[in-house]
């Protein structure tokens, strides 16, 4: 029998779910799993493939099947040794309701557990592609919750109202949403997919801002066209898997950018639409290019 001291750290995953391809929790689970977590998926949809196809087959789950699921993982006394709440897309108010009430459930078992969010809303050139509802909800109800939130440089717009084009921009941004943050946890803002005016030509940057100062990632974009669906799932995975291991902002992102950066790079050799996730699956553990960390802030 495994000693307690000795237990996986386990997470609960609330994502939608694909067959064919990854995004969601078909592109967080893995990696999650690969690094040593026991990974606890519920499903808010399945689908055969993700919608940047244009066309898929399946069903989005109501938010009664999500708290029934997790209902069921309570009455097996599970939740206590629940480590973290990790979220993703949100199709609606209601299943927004139904991930907070998933999360108040888990923090009444374990006071400690973490609360990962992924505020997926919309990117710079495709805009908003979430129901009209749910910027606020995210802005009003779950965001306030999150110990951790992994926005990209487009929803830390939306979430503050705050122009971020510029590192000064973008760490007065991330310092407004952080305000918004549950007073409990270690308040941890990572921006992705960051395009600064300021910053080198030819690269793409990811930055961390929490309490004990910010550091910034820059790594050489990746001509993959179209951009592959699924990078902004992953990369919210490894973030939170490095925390819980390291309890270190600076390392996890360095150890998580450089994970999504070698894995973008074996897709775009491979030239696939899907991103490479089970055949990069060393990365996640052991990275083979690493990227360093500046503190800015």
């Amino acid at each position: 029998m495994i000693e307690r001291m000795h237990r996986p750290l386990n997470i609960l995953s609330i994502q939608s779910w694909v067959s064919y391809g990854h995004v969601g929790n078909a592109a967080a689970v893995f990696p999650l799993q690969r690094m040593g977590f026991e990974v606890w998926a519920v499903h808010t949809v399945q689908f055969s493939n993700h919608t940047g196809y244009g066309q898929w087959k399946g069903s989005v789950f109501s938010p009664e099947h999500l708290t029934e699921v997790v209902q069921g993982i309570a009455e097996r006394g599970a939740l206590e040794a629940c480590d973290a709440v990790l979220s993703g897309y949100i199709g609606s108010g209601a299943t927004a309701e139904a991930i907070l009430w998933a999360l108040g459930r888990v923090r009444e078992a374990n006071p400690k557990a973490l609360y990962c969010c992924d505020p997926v809303m919309g990117d710079v050139g495709r805009g908003v592609f979430v129901r009209p509802e749910v910027p606020e909800v995210m802005r009003s109800q779950v965001v306030p919750q999150a110990d951790i939130v992994t926005p990209n440089q487009f929803e830390l717009e939306l979430l503050t109202g705050h122009r971020a084009r510029t590192l000064g921009e973008v760490l007065e941004a991330a310092g407004t949403l952080r305000e918004q943050i549950h007073p409990q946890g270690p308040r941890i803002v990572l921006v992705t997919s960051l395009l600064r005016e300021d910053a080198p030509d030819g690269h793409i940057e990811t930055l961390v801002v929490a309490e004990g100062g910010a550091w910034v990632v820059r790594t050489p974009m990746i001509p993959l066209e179209p951009p592959r669906n699924g990078t902004g799932d992953a990369i919210a995975a490894l973030f939170l898997g490095n925390y819980l291991k390291t309890q270190d902002v600076a390392v996890s992102l360095e150890n998580s950018v450089s994970a999504l950066y070698n894995l973008l790079e074996l897709t775009h050799r491979c030239g696939t639409r899907e991103i490479q996730l089970v055949a990069a699956q060393e990365e996640y553990v052991n990275p083979s290019r690493r990227f360093v960390a500046e503190r800015v802030g």
